[in-house]
């Protein structure tokens, strides 16, 4: 495995438990981090990145023990928080140049290669010498992913890097993601399904700060095939629905009615059609099961 975690634990001030004896595995590739806000992605990211220490448990990436050796992890880390701040009225080559000579690359010669290298990747070279907090906001989420490159990382973390993206915007950055997601261990935190799906070989369902589920999204569906049934009724009659069966999601017709898919072992009535499942229904189980 490239990174292991294991029995991790943490615990705030607060006394709200953000990690829940937390075990998870992840070899090489682009992997899926899936969960609602609140479930404690964004505390297991940034304790991986070594932004805080847990309460209890180890983290070990490929033979370094990260929580013993922080420093080593960080020279090999890739890191796309949330939210960043860039300096005002700096552009994008001058302040790449600047966290290149921070990762340790001492070589003009070399920041130029590999800002330039990054800069194209991104799609940013055009706009290399337009100051940063002018970008939009996919701009800026690309300049992340090139300022994480320039110390040619083993091991990217990204954490809800497409909220608040337009749908444009959010397409550039995913091609970016792809690009680089194939040579290194990347991990995608997100609470958008349609990101895990286009995106990812390896993804784990988070709630509650626990795992529920790790599966391959490719083979997620097969184990609810002919367990998801959808029919139209009136918006008024959902609240008895959802009492009586496992009610997944529902969406609005043209006509104000309402199509909704449950999950049943067999067809509950005639009024039932099967439905093919998808990613978001695995989704959905998983959080149900977790709440129950």
């Amino acid at each position: 495995m490239n990174l292991s975690i294991n029995n991790l634990n943490k615990t705030y001030r607060n006394s709200t438990k953000a990690i829940d004896n937390l075990n998870l595995n992840i070899d090489k590739g682009m992997f899926g981090l899936l969960g609602p806000n609140g479930a404690g992605k964004s505390s297991l990211m940034r304790t991986i990145a070594t932004l805080q220490q847990p309460d209890s448990g180890n983290i070990q990436f490929q033979d370094i023990n990260v929580l013993k050796d922080e420093m080593r992890l960080r020279q090999v880390l890739g890191y796309l928080p949330q939210s960043f701040g860039v300096y005002q009225k700096v552009s994008a080559n001058h302040l790449l140049d600047y966290f290149a000579i921070l990762k340790g690359i001492s070589s003009k010669k070399d920041r130029n290669k590999i800002v330039q290298h990054v800069l194209e990747l991104t799609n940013l070279y055009d706009v290399r010498k337009k100051h940063v907090s002018g970008y939009s906001g996919g701009m800026k989420q690309r300049f992340g992913i090139a300022q994480l490159l320039l110390n040619n990382p083993q091991l990217i973390i990204v954490d809800e890097p497409t909220a608040g993206l337009d749908p444009e915007e959010r397409n550039r950055f995913l091609n970016v993601l792809r690009e680089v997601g194939s040579e290194n261990t990347v991990i995608f935190s997100t609470h958008i399904v349609e990101d895990v799906k286009e995106l990812c070989t390896d993804m784990a369902i988070m709630n509650q700060g626990r795992i529920l589920q790790k599966i391959k999204p490719s083979e997620a569906t097969k184990a609810i095939e002919n367990k998801i049934w959808i029919t139209s009724i009136n918006k008024q009659h959902l609240e008895t629905m959802s009492e009586k069966y496992s009610v997944l999601s529902s969406n609005y017709n043209e006509d104000n009615t309402l199509n909704i898919r449950i999950y049943a072992d067999k067809k509950p009535t005639i009024q039932f059609e099967s439905a093919i499942p998808n990613l978001e229904d695995v989704y959905f189980i998983a959080l149900k099961n977790s709440n129950q």
